[in-house]
């Protein structure tokens, strides 16, 4: 039985997508079988950042509604044979979504894959609630800044309340990925610190991606960083943050003041 995991955060524009795709390809490249499944209802962006935006036939509102079944949905990565996508409508309302179509989709990927990744919209509305409600575990992507730190501390609070293994007493195993992380400007006091977000979070460090163009980069050409760039600083960060998830013990690079220097985390984890 597959491992749902859901990529989320309470503020848009945090890279939840980008990392859905580094993490899924990451995860693939380890020789797991993975589903990526996008739940922004009505912008869809999973399929661009993965190349695959000329492929979606049907989408995941297609398969909760019936109009077609999963496989005719899932679409499989060119250059990873163990990486699949489920893909957004963007025509369709998040009204479409239902918590019971939702379960059964999630129910029938958990069949076929060893992970099922699910990209959530930011905020708190439907879409949001339904990517996580099905949970095992979750990735919180958070920028170094108040607003960003502030509303991803309200979706802990949500993941420990409205999801199904909540519900039932049973907890979502929960790890913060810090992302556009500058040392520079954290030197300057330009933007939190990693202490700083870790005390306001109290949730295990998976990793640190750094500002980079590279991301930028990769999701111009349709493909994750991990792929596109493997030996860059964030396709690094993202491919530790993968096999921490997988129970390996890492040590946490964090890149320090700007002349390149390295400092170690070493087991860091929140307190």
């Amino acid at each position: 039985m597959a491992k749902v995991l859901v990529v989320t955060s309470g503020k848009g524009g945090v890279g939840k997508t980008t990392t859905t795709a580094a993490v899924g390809a990451a995860l693939a490249q380890a020789g797991q079988k993975v589903v990526v499944v996008d739940f922004d209802v009505g912008l869809r962006n999973l399929d661009l950042v993965l190349g695959a935006e000329r492929r979606v036939v049907f989408d995941l509102i297609n398969v909760v509604q019936g109009v077609a079944k999963l496989p005719q949905a899932l679409i499989r990565d060119k250059r990873l044979e163990n990486l699949w996508l489920l893909p957004a409508s963007q025509t369709k309302d998040k009204d479409a979504l239902t918590e019971e179509g939702v379960g059964r989709v999630i129910a029938e990927l958990r069949k076929m894959f060893d992970y099922v990744l699910c990209d959530s919209p930011a905020g708190i509305e439907r879409g949001a609630m339904l990517a996580m409600r099905f949970a095992d575990e979750a990735i919180i992507v958070t920028n170094p800044e108040v607003s960003s730190v502030r509303d991803s501390d309200r979706i802990i609070g949500m993941l420990d309340s409205k999801t199904v293994r909540a519900e039932n007493g049973e907890r979502v195993e929960k790890h913060i990925l810090i992302t556009r992380y500058d040392p520079a400007r954290a030197a300057r006091g330009e933007m939190l610190s990693i202490d700083d977000v870790l005390e306001i979070l109290a949730t295990p460090l998976l990793g640190i991606v750094p500002e980079s163009q590279d991301v930028l980069r990769a999701s111009n050409v349709g493909c994750p960083v991990t792929l596109n760039n493997p030996a860059s600083t964030p396709a690094r960060a993202y491919s530790d943050a993968m096999r921490r998830l997988l129970g390996e013990q890492l040590e946490m690079l964090v890149p320090a003041e700007p002349k390149g220097l390295i400092r170690l985390l070493l087991g860091r984890r929140a307190a």
